[in-house]
């Protein structure tokens, strides 16, 4: 059995303006495609041990999970990770609240939000009673070491009561040096900016050489700066067989914030959103279930990203396919708009037009047929003659049109005309 082939002159005919308008618009869209999200970040975190490097492990596991790769610098803290961020060598940093001064950032930054408290822990050697920060002035202190948060807050507080490196002795010691000096007393009070989670914060608690100082006037310093709150550890909270602490103790609290360079990836951005809900969104010490991640207490910007996802959530995308498939799919629903954009109306234009082009190759030999047909009554037998003659070159030429099967039947039709006018011919010619 003979099959008909497909004329493909015909199709490339009808379809292929078509495919060249959608190509087109293809490569329209492609300009203004999203470029693919990096599968390697840079984040600076803090010191190892810290509660900013514990977190940016964390981060790390959850975001390999996704393909993506954490690289984490570790940092003396929050002003070394500014300066890292606004040199362009890091995307992401812990911040702590407040550290920021005009002039130390040059390039666009953006938060993702706060995502903790972070107290300032102040210890006191044995055998001292500090009760305001104006009590410090002689004594050796603790700061915390050149670039880190603790230092620039503890700094900023010292200044506002009238304290420099003239009235008492500032040493630049890391967390866990700053500790050991203040039990065997070599220092006098030590600072500490850390989650109640520290086991360096835990361990000074439970140490008899240690004694937390409770911040008489932190409601005022919280007045001062919109960055800072004032904390009240209750009596007991971190051992109630022990009654650790045996009062309630007054904190200033920064918060702890992501922050991120303004050219960080969306996609990213967005990722980093979910990976921080999981991590933070737990109750502490002074924060109930899901009240972090958090939009206030920040000191930079949202991210346009950020702020959506306060407001609704994951992008739809992500919310039940994997980052690698969410991220192409927003990427090229560009692409996509488009192409169903001109697709609809083709799929309604072609088939009509390939219609009226099939049927275009047998109704043109109408005209011919009707003229014919229109003379058959006044012609002379000569006349008749030449008609009949220019019917059977018409058959033949006719026999000669290729048309789909769907369209032969209107092929014999107009076959069958050919022969009825042919028949009217004879009729009328003389015997």
């Amino acid at each position: 059995m003979n099959h008909q082939k497909p004329d493909w002159k015909e199709l490339v005919s009808v379809y292929g303006p078509l495919v060249l308008l959608v190509v087109l618009g293809f490569v329209l869209a492609f300009q203004y495609i999203k470029p693919a999200p990096p599968d390697h970040i840079v984040m600076a975190s803090g010191e190892k041990g810290g509660a900013y490097h514990e977190f940016a492990r964390r981060y790390q596991s959850l975001l390999r999970a996704e393909g993506i790769t954490l690289e984490i610098v570790t940092t003396h803290g929050s002003v070394d990770n500014l300066r890292l961020l606004s040199e362009g060598k890091v995307d992401l940093a812990f911040v702590q609240g407040g550290v920021a001064r005009p002039g130390m950032v040059k390039t666009k930054l953006e938060s993702l939000g706060s995502l903790y408290y972070e107290p300032l822990w102040v210890f006191q050697r044995k055998g001292l009673d500090i009760r305001r920060l104006t009590d410090l002035k002689g004594l050796q202190l603790a700061i915390g070491p050149e670039g880190s948060g603790t230092r620039a807050l503890v700094e900023l507080l010292l200044e506002e009561n009238g304290l420099t490196g003239n009235e008492a002795r500032f040493l630049s010691l890391d967390s866990r040096e700053a500790a050991r000096r203040l039990l065997a007393g070599s220092v006098d009070v030590a600072f500490f900016v850390a989650s109640p989670e520290s086991d360096l914060v835990t361990s000074l608690l439970h140490d008899a050489r240690a004694g937390l100082v409770s911040i008489q006037r932190a409601a005022a310093y919280a007045r001062r700066h919109p960055f800072l709150v004032e904390l009240t550890l209750p009596e007991g909270a971190e051992d109630l067989a022990g009654n650790i602490p045996s009062r309630d103790v007054h904190l200033l609290a920064a918060t702890s914030e992501l922050v991120g360079r303004g050219d960080l990836h969306p996609a990213i951005v967005a990722l980093m959103m979910q990976v921080t809900d999981r991590v933070h969104r737990g109750a502490g010490w002074f924060s109930g279930e899901g009240d972090f991640p958090s939009p206030r207490h920040t000191g930079f910007p949202l991210a346009d990203e950020a702020e959506r996802y306060f407001r609704n959530g994951p992008p739809f995308l992500q919310r039940y396919l994997p980052f690698w498939a969410a991220s192409l799919l927003d990427r090229t629903k560009i692409m996509i708009l488009p192409l169903l954009g001109l697709l609809l109306p083709l799929f309604k234009i072609v088939p009509p037009l390939y219609r009226w082009r099939m049927r275009a190759r047998i109704y043109r030999w109408y005209e011919e047929l009707q003229e014919v047909d229109r003379k058959v009554l006044t012609a002379s037998v000569k006349e008749r003659a030449a008609y009949l003659e220019k019917l059977d070159e018409l058959e033949r030429e006719v026999r000669e049109v290729v048309v789909p099967l769907s369209f032969a039947y209107q092929l014999y039709h107009l076959r069958l005309h050919i022969d009825f006018v042919r028949g009217k011919l004879r009729e009328r010619a003389p015997s």
